[in-house]
This record gives structure tokens, sequence and C-alpha cells, in this order.
């Protein structure tokens, strides 16, 4: 793959650009008319959500090289600065995107279904008693009001937190000049504040408005001349030496303290806003004009999530009751089937109960002697945290916590202290990898005297509220060489005893990425002797250059190449010589795709396999992660049948990815093509009322991706 080498720019797409790629396709669902409205508007506010972390995360670590002395040049032929630049950009013109979405489509629309966000000079005299009542009894209690001059330096402003900026005169002769004035709304209070209706529909009013009105009581001797909400972003990775510290829990709490105060990376201020108010701010947090954001509505798109708690199930998605696991007649308990087969779960459309009473069986049975689970994220009231507490009154409970798993280390350090003081064994994994592995295995003396061990094995977090709208993967197995392997990781991750041999399970940094680069090689060979060979992978990201090129060699050698991918790809599919027979589709809709499955054809004798890994360096070489085989005939029929069958036939929520970057709704490449949905499809098998019979032969899953079409980029279309 020397031509991968010599021009690696023709061949990679860009990481944070594909990143804003996928946030434009959530964007799109936000534009659907297809989409309930609720749902639409919820789809908005995830898109800032996203961009936040975004601004957190990548561009903090983008400006931080820079400023560092860094410049280098990514694969795809771009460098840090170039990239910064083309980014702001983009960013601008999405951003504008939003906010037409909000002012142009969603705000008339809720509006005329009667759930109103309305101006103070919209809503009549009740409604602005109510609000006054609130503001005097919840709000002004709450807040400090500031004026910037000698004495009252400016406020360190936390991290995403609602502001408000005030440009004041003093009404005193002989003071010249304006001043500054700075309120910041404690996170406590709600950014949307219901009042009350004549009409019956469901009203609203903006927190900051609600502020502003009333500011005048806080600035007394003060006229006001303007006023503006604001937020600041501000960088939000951890940076620490673990081997100098005492302990990794005490580094991670120290650490999340410094993150609160973060350099600033991103200003989010209302368009209206008087321009010497912009440019005071600026100033003090130390930002460019490209840093500078106007909204033309709320700063904080993402607090529109509230929206969705508006009682009308008519401007939602239906409800889904998910599928419940049902035992064999003849099995005693969950125990008991397991010793006679396998059991795979498909989230949401499976239920997560299942999973929690593995872990509550586990507690309650006193067969069971010991446990072990690792936790990466999981619910504010976990069922499965109070398992685990009640077990260790009477058993062996070890679990593995990863403190730094990003936004949940404070709860993650507050489950840790709780679990040690209830007794459990608590560890933190190995020192310079995330553990994100999702493992649960148990020991139990069954009633035929023998030891056994059981086991959990899956592609999402130990979390029932996300299991709920995320779609994922989990096998229940009592297999002995699965869980023997199982016992040998829990190993690795209290006592870093390192294994030769991990098999059947992948395991990374140990295993992973050679036997993954190893199966996609096999491909290769099977195409080139004749036999059968076909590679179907999904996942959430594809990054790992290593991964691309076996991929791109593996396409050279005529292996047919199906790529579900959500978020980040980087591998340019359609490239004539290279990359023709890959075909990459993202999947965005009322679930979050989150499953991990690769699929080998291996010349018929097909292997297929799952687990918390995405093909990115981080997965493969930075975090301890669990890939498994899936043996079961049926199991594997499952999977390759109905599973990626289904995603593959996808024509609604399914787009294709050309070579130039652009992607395009699988209906828009062929009209013809039957209107088949993936998840409606699940949740039809969930109720019974449909099977892999119903999955339509469609030319969309032989069709290769789109070599380039005219017009703009779904971003820039956006945009635009």
């Amino acid at each position: 793959m020397a031509k991968t080498r010599h021009q690696p720019e023709t061949l990679y797409f860009g990481r944070d650009e594909s990143w804003l790629s996928f946030n434009g396709r959530v964007l799109e669902e936000a534009q659907d008319t297809s989409n309930p409205l609720l749902e639409r508007t919820k789809f908005l506010a995830i898109t800032a959500s996203n961009l936040d972390e975004f601004f957190e995360i990548r561009i903090a670590g983008i400006l931080q090289r820079l400023e560092d002395g860094y410049n280098e040049t990514a694969p795809d032929g771009l460098t840090l600065q170039q990239s910064l630049d083309q980014l702001t950009e983009e960013v601008h013109q999405f951003v504008d995107a939003q906010y037409r979405c909000w002012n142009e489509q969603l705000l008339p629309a809720l509006h005329s279904a009667g759930i109103r966000v309305l101006s103070w000079e919209e809503i009549d005299d009740e409604a602005r008693k109510a609000a006054a009542a609130f503001y005097q009894r919840e709000v002004d209690p709450l807040l400090t009001p500031i004026t910037i001059d000698p004495a009252h330096p400016f406020p360190r402003v936390l991290n995403k937190a609602l502001c408000i900026a005030l440009l004041l005169k003093r009404r005193r002769r002989g003071t010249d000049g304006s001043v500054l004035g700075v309120v910041t709304v404690p996170r406590a209070l709600p950014r949307l504040v219901p009042v009350p209706s004549a009409s019956g529909t469901h009203d609203f009013v903006f927190l900051h408005v609600l502020i502003e009105q009333y500011a005048a009581g806080m600035y007394r001797g003060y006229e006001i001349l303007s006023s503006a909400a604001f937020r600041v972003t501000r960088n939000s990775n951890l940076y620490f030496q673990e081997e100098e510290s005492r302990t990794l829990l005490e580094t991670v709490r120290s650490e999340l303290h410094n993150r609160r105060k973060g350099d600033a990376v991103r200003l989010e201020i209302e368009r209206r806003a008087d321009p010497e108010i912009i440019d005071r701010l600026r100033t003090n947090f130390e930002l460019d004009e490209s840093q500078v954001y106007r909204t033309d509505g709320p700063v904080n798109l993402s607090r529109l999530m509230t929206l969705s708690s508006v009682a009308r199930p008519d401007l939602k998605f239906p409800p889904f009751a998910p599928h419940e696991l049902r035992l064999n007649r003849k099995s005693a308990d969950l125990f008991e089937e397991l010793r006679h087969r396998d059991i795979l779960l498909h989230h949401p459309y499976d239920s997560y109960d299942a999973v929690v009473g593995f872990i509550q069986a586990a507690a309650l049975d006193p067969h069971v002697v010991s446990i072990k689970q690792t936790l990466y994220r999981t619910s504010a009231d976990s069922p499965m945290f109070k398992a685990l507490v009640e077990a260790a009154q009477n058993k062996e409970v070890t679990v593995v916590v990863e403190l730094t798993a990003r936004f949940d280390e404070a709860s993650n350090i507050r489950w840790a202290r709780d679990l040690e003081d209830a007794g459990v064994q608590v560890f933190h994994g190995i020192v310079g990898l995330k553990t994100h592995c999702k493992l649960a295995l148990l020991v139990r003396r069954d009633p035929d005297d023998v030891i056994r061990r059981y086991a959990h094995l899956g592609t999402g977090n130990y979390n029932p509220d996300t299991a709920r709208f995320y779609t994922d993967l989990s096998m229940l197995t009592s297999d002995p060489e699965i869980t023997a392997s199982m016992h040998s990781v829990f190993n690795y991750l209290t006592a870093r005893s390192e294994s030769d041999d991990y098999k059947p399970l992948l395991v990374a940094p140990l295993t992973l990425a050679e036997n993954f680069i190893r199966l996609i090689h096999r491909e290769t060979e099977h195409a080139a002797a004749g036999r059968p060979a076909r590679i179907i992978a999904k996942m959430n990201s594809l990054l790992e250059s290593s991964v691309i090129e076996a991929l791109y060699a593996a396409s050279q050698a005529g292996v047919q190449i199906d790529l579900i991918v959500r978020g980040i790809c980087s591998l340019r599919p359609g490239l004539k010589g290279i990359s023709e027979n890959i075909r990459v589709r993202s999947i965005v809709g009322r679930f979050l795709e989150h499953s991990r499955i690769f699929c080998f054809d291996n010349g018929g004798d097909e292997e297929i396999y799952c687990g918390s890994a995405d093909w990115m360096p981080r997965n493969l070489f930075e975090r301890c992660e669990v890939v498994f085989p899936i043996r079961d005939p049926q199991i594997k029929a499952r999977i390759r049948n109905e599973i990626l069958a289904a995603y593959l036939a996808d024509t609604v929520k399914a787009r294709l990815l050309a070579m130039d970057g652009t992607f395009t709704r699988a209906e828009e490449l062929d009209r013809n093509v039957p209107h088949f949905s993936s998840q409606d499809f699940f949740m039809q098998v969930a109720e019974s009322k449909a099977s892999a019979d119903d999955i339509p032969t469609s030319a969309v899953q032989r069709q290769a991706a789109p070599q380039r079409r005219s017009g703009k980029s779904v971003r820039k279309a956006a945009a635009d």
C-alpha cells in the first residue's frame, strides 16, 4: 500500500470535518418534517449538545497544540492551522443553519401546535404576573449582580454557564463612560419558564428574558443601556500524569476542579448584543473574532430539550414496548437456560431488564459465590449498583470502575467510594488505559455441585436509562472458553497479569488491532483464491489508518465491503483502483446507533464478532476493550440475516458516503427502492409483527457508493 503512504491527502477524510458531517445528519433529522415535531426539537437540542463537546475537547485540543508550537499535517493533508481555519468557517455556517431551523421551522410549527416560546411583549398580563412572582420567589434570591471596575474584577465565568451582560451608565452626575455588568445564572434554575395561558396552550419564556426584564432592580443607580445573554465554552480536557499521582481517584477529582477553569475557546452571544458588550467580553476572554458566535435566538439550544417534557404524545414518537426475555418452559431459572444456550439481546428492541435481572439474580442467588464487573457509565439510580452493594454482604464482589469516562468522572468517583464503603473491591483499571470493555462474570456452584462461570458481554454501557434509546447487543453465556478468557481479562485489569493468548476473545491493547487486521487480510486471501470473501462491519467511528489500509488492500483484491459507520469515517470509498468495492453508510434515526458488529465471510465459514471497540486508535491502542465471537449458529443467523441485513436494506434513515465526502439518502439514489426503515423494522420484530423474511432485497444493498454528485455537502447545503 505504498500509494496510501505517498498520497494520504487523497485517501482520507479529516476526522473533525467528518464529525461535523455527522452532526449535520443529526440536524437533518431536526429539519425532517416526517419526524414528530417535539422529536425534531430534541434532535436540534442534541446537535447543540454535540457541538459543545466538540469545542470543549476537539477544538480546545487543536488550540492547545498550536499554542504549544505544533502544526503537524494530518492524514487528510491539512496542517493543524489549516484544519482549524476550515473547521471555524464550517462551524459558523452550521450554527447559522441551526438557528434557521429553530426560527424558520421549529418555532413557528411549535406555535401552531400550541407550544409557544414567547417574548415578554407577547405574554398577557396574567402570564406577566405569574412570571414576576416566579422571579421574585425563585430567581432573584439566587442572583449576584456584579459591575466590572477596579474594585470588582471580572468574575470567573464557569464553563457553559448562562450569563447576562449589561452595559451600564451611572445616573449620578459627573460620571462619564459606561461600565459592564455581569450576572451569572445558577444552573439550578430552568432555562424555559412555563407561564399560564388562557387559551390552553403550553407557554414559556426564556429565563434570560425574565432576568433582563427585572435587571434594573439589581442595578439601582444605573441606567441599563443594553443587555444580552452570553455563554462561554472552556477547554474541558483532563491533563494529568497518572504515574505521578498519589491515587488516580484523587487526581481526577482535582482535575475536575481545574476543568471548570479551562481557557475559553468559544463565546456565544445574542446577535442583537451591543458591539461594545461583545468587544469587552471578547477581550476579557482573550478570544479572536472568529471564536465569537452570534446567535439568532437562545445562546444554548440544548436547553430546548426541556420541551420534550410537554405532555403532547401526538407530537412524539409512538410509545414502544421492548420484547421481554422469555425462558424455556423447562428451565428453572436463567442459569439453567444458559447451560443449554447462549442468549442474544438487541437493545432497545429487547428489554434491558434481562441484563439487570442477570446481575440481580447473581446478587440474590446463594449459589453464586463471586461477581466481577466493569463499569464505564451507569445511571444515576442504577439498580445494578444496588445489586452489587447487596451482593457484597455475602459474596466476593469486584468492580473495575473507569474514573476518566469523559464528563462522567464526578459520578463515577461517587460510585467508586460508595461501592468501597459497601465492601466491594474496587479497582480503576490499568494506568494509562481506559477500561471501556463491558463485562460481567459470575462464579456459581450449580445444583450438580459443579463450579461454572456465567457471563454478560456487551457493546454498550451498564446503563438502563441509555439502553432505552441506544442500539446495542448483549450476549449472556456460560461458554467455558469465553468465560475462562474473561477471567484472564479481569486478572489483567486488576493485576496487569498479561496472558499470552486471550482466545477466543480479542483484547485491546494486547491482541485486538493485530487480529482485526489479520481477519481483513484473510478475506483478501480468500478473494485472491476465488473463495467467498466479504466484510460487513458496523461501528460508531472508523479512523485507524492501519485498518483503513488493510480495507483498501482487501477492496483491491475484490473483497466486497459494507461499512455501517454512524459518525466519523476517515476512509474514502469509491476511489478507482483503491476502494471501488467499499460502501459506507450512516444511519441516524430515532435511536442512537451504538452497537459494534464485525462479520467476515471467511471463505464460506462465516465468523461474527461483537464488542465495545470502534476502529479508532484510542479503542485499539489506548483502552482495554473486548470483542467476543458469536458461536451459536442461530444467533449468527439472526445477526447476519436479520440485524445486518436490515441495516443494509435501510432506505429511509441511511445516508451513503461518496468519495467527495457528501452523504446522500439512499432513497434519493434510487426512487424505485422499497421504503424501508431498519429501526422501524426492529420495533416490529420485537412486537412479533415482522421477521427477517420482510426485509426487502434492495439494489441499495449492492449499490456502489455514489462517486460524486453535483451540489454541496449536507453540512453546507444546510447552511444555505
